[in-house]
């Protein structure tokens, strides 16, 4: 029996607000971390009749940024509208957004094209932990907030869908803090993920689109996209194709589960039209564009290809460096030093596992400097020191900043490389170990290794295995 072919298709929202230092339309502070409700609260942002707002210029520069990084087109007219609807958290009744005439238009970023990227106002913050009752924080009330929206994407599988979404939102967090225009903490809500979700069986149909919201993890991105997608799936082959309705939907964490919530509303539905408090803007002659563009850091995506090009290593050793800006510095002055490739590989290596491994353990320990870290990497090339060693100096230097070779010296750790001295060594072992010696010769590899080991253990570690084993392989010919 042929299985039936579906086609999967995913869009995003992602929502993030901005690291400005005062609101969008006030001067009140954008501070996340506030723990007092309703510290941070003017009559702007309480809507207080005749507060009028004034537009906050960093962060449609911040806007502009993320539209250059992902190669939009920055608007030349853009104006501001308000989006209409009643709830709690929306003091004014209606939100400060765009709808026609956006920051960003087009763009692309990890798999999928950008349809725009706009920017509004927060909402308030509803608190329903209080039983019967719930309470709302204004702190967080205009704050600005971009939204970046994607054109669907379709694949094949499932789990292609819900790994090109969670790379999506990895990828933008990302670019958010190289840009350096937001936090992007989800665990504290700076950065909210919703997706739109379809199935079909005709790859030229957009099947009836579901929108999930609430996914403040890539976990939740992740397992979301792949329950309601098989929840359409299975519907469809129940023929209970009705029962797929344009809706919005929550997560639940808990259940691991998507749940309805309300019927999705339409453009229509929020009466857009422009804001007559706030001006018109005309972007290209209120910014050097041009100037921005060149100003603008190296990005998460042209690190990766620099990296594969210049230094030759891992995959998973370049996401470490472009996850963590610090330790890629760090990285970037040792191979600097150090020029050479394979030294180079050998130096990322240790960082990514062994120092890694001692960071986890103890939070305090430092970078040792990189003139260090890059003789610690040349002496196990040329075969000064063991792998053993080279972990028992590096979790030294994390602790005591100080010359690699030195603390080999003064602790016996350098290799023996005296091929006289080896071969008076290995001829004992010979001597006393006739069946190990008959067994290699009578075509046992292994043999050998048992041979290199007891070796390795007269000479307290210190014989240098790769000189030792080709010095007992020409005297047992």
């Amino acid at each position: 029996m042929v299985e039936k072919k579906y086609y999967f298709t995913i869009g995003l929202e992602v929502h993030a607000e901005l690291a400005t230092r005062t609101k969008m339309f006030c001067g009140c502070k954008n501070n996340p971390d506030e723990e007092k409700p309703n510290i941070n609260i003017c009559p702007v942002c309480m809507a207080h009749p005749g507060a009028l707002p004034v537009l906050n210029k960093k962060a449609v520069e911040n806007v502009i940024k993320v539209g250059l990084a992902v190669d939009g087109t920055i608007a030349d007219f853009t104006e501001f509208d308000r989006k209409n609807y009643f709830y709690p958290d929306i003091p004014k009744g209606y939100q400060i957004s765009q709808y026609k005439c956006p920051i960003v238009s087009g763009g692309h970023l990890a798999d999928f094209d950008i349809t725009r990227v706009h920017l509004e106002e927060d909402t308030a913050n509803n608190k329903h932990d209080r039983g019967d009752f719930s309470l709302i924080d204004f702190n967080r009330s205009g704050v600005p907030l971009m939204e970046l929206v994607t054109k669907p994407c379709t694949f094949e599988s499932m789990e292609e869908a819900a790994n090109a979404g969670t790379k999506f939102a990895k990828e933008f967090q990302l670019l958010l803090w190289y840009l350096n225009v937001s936090e992007a903490n989800m665990e504290k809500g700076e950065m909210r993920v919703e997706v739109n979700i379809s199935v079909s069986k005709d790859s030229k149909i957009l099947g009836t689109k579901v929108e999930v919201k609430n996914l403040n993890s890539f976990r939740s991105v992740e397992r979301a996209i792949k329950y309601e997608l098989g929840r359409m799936k299975e519907l469809i082959e129940e023929n209970k194709v009705d029962e797929i309705v344009q809706e919005t939907r929550g997560w639940d964490e808990g259940k691991q589960k998507t749940f309805s919530q309300r019927k999705k509303e339409s453009s229509q539905d929020y009466r857009y039209f422009p804001d007559p408090d706030l001006p018109k803007l005309k972007l290209h002659e209120a910014f050097d564009l041009a100037k921005m563009k060149k100003k603008l850091p190296e990005l998460p995506e042209a690190k990766r290809v620099r990296y594969k090009k210049d230094f030759g290593i891992k995959d998973e050793d370049i996401e470490v460096y472009i996850n963590d800006t610090e330790l890629g510095t760090w990285f970037e002055e040792i191979s600097r030093i150090l020029l050479d490739k394979d030294k180079i590989k050998i130096v990322s290596n240790y960082i990514t596992t062994d120092f890694m491994g001692l960071k986890k353990a103890n939070l305090d320990i430092q970078c040792p400097s990189a003139n260090n870290m890059a003789e610690l990497s040349s002496m196990i090339v040329e075969g000064k020191i063991s792998s053993r060693s080279a972990k028992d100096i590096l979790a030294m230097i994390v602790l005591k900043d100080a010359s690699p070779l030195k603390i080999a010296k003064e602790n016996n750790l350098l290799q023996s490389n005296d091929t006289e001295a080896l071969k008076a060594i290995a001829q004992k072992i010979i001597d006393s170990n006739p069946k190990v010696v008959s067994d290699y010769r009578g075509g046992k590899e292994q043999a050998l290794m048992s041979l290199v080991g007891q070796i390795m253990k007269e000479t307290k570690g210190s014989a240098n295995p790769t000189i030792t084993k080709q010095i007992l392989k020409n005297m047992l010919k």
